[in-house]
């Protein structure tokens, strides 16, 4: 297994991540601000840290997997572990500028 910079992995991972849509809002993940952290571990591990914008968002059960999924396909990755939390809240505010202004919020 090649063993890649952790700081290309993790840009590899922002762009995989960015092709990610919650079903319900014509943006990305990645821009709406669901994703809190991601940390490139030793030997290629990955650990996704993101949210969901409500409890009971219909995604609640296929998106975190989606994600896992789409990032376990890069090149060079030995395992993903993603965790969803709901501290803090998502709220309207983590959203990137460029989503906000997509979805009429600005």
């Amino acid at each position: 297994m090649m063993i890649m910079d952790a700081d290309a992995l993790k840009q590899k991972v922002l762009e995989v991540l960015q092709t990610i849509y919650d079903p319900e809002i014509p943006v990305n993940i990645y821009e709406l601000g669901l994703i809190y952290e991601i940390s490139v571990l030793p030997v290629n591990n990955v650990q996704i840290v993101m949210t969901l914008t409500s409890p009971a968002c219909p995604a609640a059960q296929s998106l975190p997997v989606e994600v896992d999924q789409k990032v376990r396909q890069i090149d060079g990755i030995n395992d993903v572990h993603v965790a969803v939390t709901w501290t803090p809240a998502w709220d309207k505010s983590r959203m990137s500028e460029a989503a906000q202004l997509e979805l009429g919020f600005l």
